[in-house]
């Protein structure tokens, strides 16, 4: 019989979590973190980053750095792998919206785009690989959206790396889960993040969006907790290639 004590429970496991200094990145780290691991969050902004660090305590670590800057990803492996070791968990909650129209898409917003939103988490995955394949246990998850389905006004170059990050999960998985590196794809609803504020600052908005979902109502930090664990503990050990809609039935009404 399974011991569900242990399912969800993840002592002794490092994290690592890009885009961790705020949203859904941080809700992540904390939650991880509470499931007994320790984390080491990955980010731009140094001062959010050491509050973060500073709310879970001496088994958080973070990294100033920008995932979306290939050529830095050798030095970051080190640098993340330095406090606690290895990563056996990779988190790329990292991302971007330039909301920009598809008259407007500049190939500078469009480049920045691909390349924090769908560049990033593979070829970060791909250098922290080789460690979980030496261990023969891994988690990747990566941050699909709404977008990943359905076409928004302004989400011509977020709706292509969405799109992308589908498939692309799809192939991680198929590449590196005989491994034991299972890779699988959260999809989240509307919560209130700096992302989302736009539509969070529009309550008549807000209010819409919770009336396309199926429960009637917007997301809340605490409703990723439970996905984000299930996905990166041995509870998800026969599931990967796998998108979850955390979006309270948004995408099925």
């Amino acid at each position: 019989m399974t011991d569900t004590d242990t399912l969800f429970d993840l002592s002794g496991k490092v994290a690592c979590i890009t885009g961790a200094s705020s949203g859904l990145g941080r809700r992540a780290a904390i939650t991880l973190a509470a499931a007994g691991a320790s984390v080491v969050g990955i980010a731009r902004r140094a001062e959010a980053l050491d509050s973060l660090c500073a709310e879970i305590g001496p088994k958080a670590a973070g990294v100033v750095a920008d995932v979306a800057n290939r050529e830095s990803h050798a030095q970051l492996v080190g640098d993340v792998s330095a406090p606690f070791g290895a990563p056996d968990i990779l988190i790329h909650a990292a991302g971007v919206n330039t909301r920009q129209a598809a008259d407007d898409v500049t190939p500078e917003g469009w480049d920045q785009t691909i390349a924090l939103n769908l560049s990033a988490p593979f070829f970060l995955s791909q250098a922290f690989v080789p460690a979980m394949q030496a261990k023969g246990w891994g988690r990747i998850v990566n941050f699909a959206s709404l977008q990943s389905t359905r076409a928004f006004p302004g989400g011509i170059s977020y709706g292509a790396t969405k799109g992308g990050i589908s498939q692309l999960t799809r192939a991680m998985a198929e590449a590196w889960s005989p491994q034991g590196i299972n890779t699988n794809a959260i999809g989240p609803g509307f919560f209130p993040t700096e992302l989302t504020a736009a539509v969070f600052d529009d309550p008549a908005r807000a209010d819409r969006n919770a009336a396309q979902t199926c429960v009637g109502r917007n997301g809340t930090m605490e409703d990723m907790d439970g996905p984000i664990l299930f996905l990166c503990s041995d509870a998800s050990a026969f599931v990967t290639g796998q998108v979850l809609m955390v979006d309270g039935g948004f995408t099925a009404k």
